[in-house]
């Protein structure tokens, strides 16, 4: 009978301890589901983050880009007001950049007065 009875708190005892460590074991793995996901929710967060720094420097670069450009197209408007041979100048220098890269097949040449096309024949 002093066997049986150990025998019932053996197994009581098992079924108590095997009933304790399910729960531990389920109570463990809520908690690990809870730290991944925050783990997971911060990595996406880094991620976002460090896409939208990439984002803003490229934006600000485009920025600068804009202004320095906006001051160079001032400055040319500027020396050509200064300089009216400086428009001159430049056509010059593209069209003899187009000569040298053969974009220009074939020159025409129309004398003109005062940017009018002379059409009658001179003596």
């Amino acid at each position: 009978m002093k066997n049986n009875i150990s025998a019932v708190f053996v197994l009581v005892g098992s079924v108590i301890g095997v009933g304790l460590f399910l729960s531990l074991c389920m109570l463990a793995y809520g908690h690990l589901n809870v730290y991944m996901s925050r783990l997971s929710g911060q990595a996406a967060y880094a991620h976002s983050e460090s896409e939208r720094k990439v984002l803003v420097s490229q934006a600000e670069a485009e920025l600068e880009s804009a202004k320095l450009r906006a001051e160079a197209i001032k400055i040319v408007g500027e020396m050509a007001k200064q300089y009216p041979e400086y428009r001159e100048q430049e056509f010059i220098g593209a069209f003899g950049d187009a000569l040298k890269s053969d974009h220009i097949d074939q020159i025409i040449y129309v004398p003109t007065e005062a940017n009018i096309p002379i059409i009658e024949k001179r003596k």
